[in-house]
C-alpha cells in the first residue's frame, strides 16, 4: 500500500510539473528553439527507452533469486546479489555509451539544422544516466523499495520544474536550459546510487565489474521480448514526432507536443490502476475461477470505458479554452489537433486494462505482437497519408486507427479465449459510437459548460438507476434461493 501510494503521487506529480515546465517553455521560447529542443528530446527518448535492453525484469528475477539462496541464472558464475549488481550497471553503462553515440549519429543524418544538432548531442548524455539509474530502480523492485525510487523520482521534477521557473525572471537561451537539465539528471543520478541503493552503490561498483561479450549476447536473447513490450508504448508517441519533424513545419512539432502534453496527464490514471488491479486478476486467474476474473475483468471495463468517454467529451468542449490559456495564443491551432488526439482516448483506458488481462494470463508474447502490430501499422499510416496530405489531422487519425487496431486485436484473443463475446464487442463499439457521434452532433447547439454538465448529470442519474435495479434483482435472486 506504501509503494502504491508513492507510485501514484510520483506518477501524478510528474506528469503536472512537467506538463507545467513545457507550458512555461511554450510561452518563454520562440517557436523555432521549442520545437528544435521538441526534436532532440524525442530522439532521446526514443533511444532512452531502447538503451536498457528491457532487461530489468531479468535482474530483478536474479536478485531475488540470490537473495534466497539460488544459484542466478547467468554464466557470470556470480552467485552474489553485489556482484550481479555490478555487472548489471556494467551492461547498462556500454549500452548507454553506445545508445548515445546511435543518438549522435541519427540527428547528423536526418536534421541538416545546427541547433538540433547541438542540442541531440547535449541531450543524449541524459541516456547514459537514465540507464545507471534504471539499475538502482529495478534493484529497489526487488527488495520492495520502491518508494525510495518515488521520492527521488518526485525531487527529480520538482529540481526541473524549479528551474525552469528561473527562466521566468532571468531569460537565457535553449543551450543553457539543457545543460543545466543534464547538471539535474547527474544530481538525480548520484541520488540515487547514494540513496536510492540503500548506500550499496557507488562509482567504484561500475568500475570494479566487468562483464563479457558472451554474457551480454546470451542475457539479450533470452529477454528480447521483454525489450519491446517495455518500450513499444513510448516508441509508439515519440516516433510520431520524429516523422513530423521530417515531414511537417516547426510549428506542427510544438503542436504536436503540446497535444501530447495534455494527453499524457490524462493517461496516467488508467495505467496507474491497470497496474494497481493486476495483482487481484493474477490471483483469481490462477485459482481457477473463470466466472469471477471474467465477472472482475467487466468490473474493471466499464469504469475505464466511462473515463475515456468522460475525457474525451470534456476535452471536446473546452480544449478551446484551455490550450490558448496554457500555451498562450501562438499555438491556437492546437485546440482543434487536440479533439483528434483525444479520439485516442475513447479507445486507450480499456485498451490498457485488456493488455493487463492478457499479461494476468500469461500471454506476454500475444501482447508483444499485437503491440507490434500497431506500431507497424501508425507508422505506416502516417508516412503513407503525410505522403498526400500534409496535416497534422493525419497523424491523429492514424494513431486512433492503429490504437483501433490493437484494440480490435485484443477483443478476438479474448473472445477465443471466452473472456468476451462477440456480442460484447459489438456492443461496446456500437455503444461508444453512438454516444460520442451524438455529443458531437448536439454539442454546437448549448453552451458547452451547460451541455457537458447536463450530459454527464443524465449519465449519472442513468448509471444510478441501472446499479439500484441491479441490486434489487440481485437481493431478490439471493432471497428467492434462500427461502427455497
Amino acid at each position: 500500500m506504501r509503494n502504491s501510494f508513492w507510485g501514484l503521487a510520483a506518477n501524478v506529480s510528474q506528469s503536472l510539473l512537467m506538463s507545467l515546465f513545457y507550458v512555461i517553455l511554450a510561452r518563454k521560447y520562440t517557436t523555432s528553439d521549442f520545437s528544435c529542443f521538441l526534436i532532440a528530446n524525442s530522439l532521446y527518448q526514443f533511444l532512452a527507452t531502447i538503451s536498457n535492453l528491457g532487461l530489468g525484469q531479468w535482474f530483478t528475477r536474479e536478485i531475488v533469486s540470490a537473495g534466497n539462496g539460488a544459484r542466478p541464472n547467468n554464466d557470470s558464475g556470480a552467485g552474489n546479489g553485489e556482484g550481479l549488481v555490478g555487472k548489471f550497471l556494467k551492461l547498462q553503462l556500454y549500452s548507454g555509451v553506445s545508445f548515445y553515440l546511435a543518438n549522435c549519429l541519427l540527428a547528423l543524418l536526418l536534421y541538416d539544422n545546427h541547433e538540433i544538432r547541438l542540442l541531440t548531442a547535449l541531450m543524449g548524455i541524459n541516456i547514459v544516466f537514465d540507464n545507471l539509474i534504471y539499475v538502482v530502480k529495478c534493484l529497489n523492485i526487488a527488495k520492495s523499495a520502491q518508494s525510495i525510487t518515488f521520492k527521488i523520482i518526485i525531487v527529480d521534477s520538482g529540481l526541473k520544474f524549479l528551474g525552469i521557473l528561473l527562466l521566468l525572471f532571468f531569460p537565457f537561451s535553449i543551450m543553457v536550459l539543457s545543460a543545466g537539465l543534464i547538471g539535474i539528471r547527474f544530481l538525480t543520478l548520484n541520488l540515487f546510487l547514494r540513496y536510492g541503493s540503500g548506500r550499496t552503490l557507488d562509482w567504484r561498483v561500475l568500475v570494479n565489474y566487468n562483464i563479457s561479450i558472451k554474457e551480454v549476447t546470451n542475457i539479450i536473447l533470452a529477454n528480447w521480448p521483454f525489450l519491446v513490450i517495455g518500450s513499444v508504448s513510448i516508441v509508439y508517441w515519440r516516433i510520431g514526432n520524429i516523422i513530423i519533424s521530417k515531414m511537417l513545419s516547426l510549428l506542427d512539432v510544438a503542436v504536436y507536443e503540446i497535444s501530447f502534453r495534455v494527453f499524457s496527464v490524462f493517461q496516467i490514471l488508467p495505467v496507474i490502476v491497470s497496474a494497481s488491479v493486476f495483482p487481484h486478476l493474477v490471483a483469481l486467474y490462477n485459482s481457477g475461477d473463470t466466472m469471477q476474473f471474467n465477472a472482475a475483468y467487466k468490473r474493471y471495463f466499464y469504469s475505464f470505458l466511462f473515463y475515456g468517454l468522460f475525457v474525451y467529451t470534456f476535452m471536446y468542449s473546452f480544449s478551446g479554452e484551455i490550450m490558448p490559456f496554457l500555451f498562450g495564443h501562438n499555438y491556437a491551432t492546437a485546440a482543434a489537433y487536440t479533439r483528434e488526439m483525444f479520439l485516442t482516448m475513447l479507445l486507450f483506458p480499456t485498451g490498457v486494462l485488456q493488455a493487463t488481462v492478457l499479461i494476468s494470463m500469461k500471454l506476454e508474447r500475444v501482447d508483444m505482437m499485437i503491440n507490434i502490430i500497431s506500431l507497424i501499422a501508425s507508422v505506416a499510416l502516417i508516412c503513407t497519408g503525410l505522403a498526400f496530405v500534409r496535416s497534422l489531422t493525419i497523424v491523429n487519425y492514424s494513431i486512433f486507427i492503429s490504437f483501433l487496431l490493437f484494440h480490435i486485436c485484443q477483443d478476438y484473443i479474448l473472445v477465443k479465449r471466452k473472456i468476451l463475446t462477440v456480442r460484447n464487442v459489438v456492443n461496446f463499439y456500437f455503444f461508444t459510437t453512438a454516444l460520442v457521434v451524438g455529443y458531437v452532433l448536439l454539442s454546437p447547439r448549448f453552451r458547452p459548460i451547460s451541455f457537458f454538465a447536463c450530459a454527464w448529470g443524465l449519465a449519472a442519474v442513468v448509471l444510478g438507476v441501472t446499479q439500484r435495479v441491479k441490486t434489487v434483482r440481485s437481493q431478490s435472486t439471493f432471497a428467492e434461493t434462500h427461502t427455497s
